[in-house]
């Protein structure tokens, strides 16, 4: 799974598919209807594949904290991301019980959970390229 061309764009809801760019940004396409437009070098704009997860010893890549609610929700979709804060916070410590609690806000959970359930629902989440070349490290 590369999350590297899929990006988050400040201030519209939704994931984006990075599929061109022009002379100051990027041609993005929604995930969710397909609407294209630009977006521009002002813009913040996050590609997944750079986001991290504060923990109390390092910082784990968004793609790995997929890869927990993957395994834990047997390839389904995770809990409602619009639940009452103790529910997600609790949910979120199950994934990752050493994520940084004064770093790591109950926002942040919510949008990796709604975005873990579009590239689920979508599906966009695979990891059986990981466990291949997983075997061929061991052998």
């Amino acid at each position: 799974m590369d999350l590297s061309k899929i990006m988050s764009v400040s201030g519209k809801s939704g994931l984006f598919l990075s599929i061109g760019q022009t002379k100051n940004g990027l041609i993005v396409e929604s995930l969710v209807d397909k609407k294209r437009f630009p977006v521009y070098v002002s813009d913040k704009v996050s590609s997944l594949a750079d986001i991290s997860v504060f923990t109390n010893d390092k910082d784990l890549p968004l793609k790995e904290i997929f890869k927990k609610i993957f395994e834990k929700e047997n390839q389904q979709a995770c809990i409602d991301h619009k639940l009452e804060d103790k529910k997600i916070k609790a949910y979120f410590e199950e994934i990752l019980p050493d994520y940084d609690k004064e770093r790591v806000y109950v926002s942040d959970m919510r949008k990796m959970l709604s975005w873990y359930n579009l590239l689920q629902s979508l599906k966009m989440l695979s990891f059986e390229e990981e466990k291949n070349e997983e075997v061929k490290e061991e052998k």
